[in-house]
């Protein structure tokens, strides 16, 4: 299997990965997710960003080079309304070839607003499908209505979003069943809107401020499978794997399925250019630079992307 997913990514693909990088501008929140650090009843110092300081951040990111950008903020609607979301992704996008958003779910006019200001793509985690342990771990907060959160992305997508990335939080619940509606989900809006580019992430639980403690582990076994699986099920989705997994596991997987990756990632507002070193959503475990992770897919023989069109990396 793993074989049959390998020779499936390559004749899809390539030996080709793209790369990104996640710029926090705001770890407010006002949801209590036990297992991340930005929930409200954490003791953390919380920040927001300017503009101008994003556009500080955004600067330091583009001269390692990056052209795609994921852009996120923890859940507080009155801290960080849909206007500042707007000014953030304008600002971005002259920066950046690519601007993608993770933020709270919003309503399909407000997608649409952001698609218009720039953003090209949406990432939005179900965090795991199992309705009582959804219930469980988002006790309260707006994040606690499931069903929103399900159909963000169709709403997303009727407002002309170009890519959606979706995932679970492994960890959760059995890794099996989130394997499983993942792909009835994904299925879905494949059939209904076909115009989009959809993408499937593989984030596992790391050690967050809350310290909270995975039921449902999953070991590199099961995640290799589970991506293993889902690429022969999915042979021309693209998959994406982030710095949560140590550098040494992300060298040996992700020629099985893998075509994105973030680098040099830090998880808090203001960490790259601004000296901000608390705050974090988690812990990263892959804590090599840009130039590092590079070196390392070329000596594999792969190409690092930074844009589309440019595959070279000097």
């Amino acid at each position: 299997m793993i074989e049959a997913a390998r020779r499936q990514t390559r004749k899809y693909f390539g030996k080709t990965i793209q790369l990104y990088a996640p710029l926090y501008l705001s770890n407010e929140c006002v949801n209590g997710c036990a297992y991340c650090g930005f929930n409200s009843k954490s003791q953390i110092k919380r920040i927001t960003l300017t503009i101008d300081q994003v556009a500080r951040e955004a600067g330091y990111l583009r001269k390692q080079g990056f052209q795609h950008v994921l852009m996120l903020t923890g859940e507080s609607r009155e801290v960080v309304p849909v206007d500042y979301l707007r000014e953030a992704v304008k600002c971005l996008k002259k920066i950046f070839v690519s601007v993608s958003i993770e933020v709270y779910p919003l309503l399909e006019d407000e997608y649409r607003n952001l698609v218009e200001a720039g953003a090209d793509g949406l990432t939005i985690y179900q965090e795991t499908y199992h309705l009582p342990t959804y219930r469980k771990v988002h006790p309260f907060g707006p994040k606690r209505n499931y069903r929103f959160r399900l159909e963000a992305a169709e709403r997303a997508a009727a407002a002309g979003m170009r890519k959606i990335g979706l995932g679970v939080l492994l960890g959760l619940y059995d890794w099996r069943y989130e394997s499983e509606k993942l792909a009835q989900h994904l299925r879905y809006l494949l059939k209904k809107y076909w115009q989009t580019q959809f993408q499937l992430s593989f984030p596992r639980i790391n050690p967050a401020e809350t310290k909270f403690k995975a039921a449902h582990p999953v070991t590199d076994h099961e995640l290799v499978r589970m991506i293993c699986e889902l690429r022969l099920a999915f042979p021309q989705v693209p998959f994406t794997l982030s710095t949560r997994e140590r550098a040494e596991l992300r060298d040996k997987i992700f020629p099985l399925g893998i075509t994105s990756m973030s680098a040099g990632s830090i998880t808090c507002p203001g960490g790259y250019s601004l000296g901000v070193k608390s705050g974090k959503q988690f812990e990263i475990a892959d804590t090599r630079s840009v130039k590092e992770v590079c070196r390392s897919l070329v000596a594999a023989g792969y190409e690092p992307v930074f844009k589309d069109w440019e595959r070279s990396f000097s």
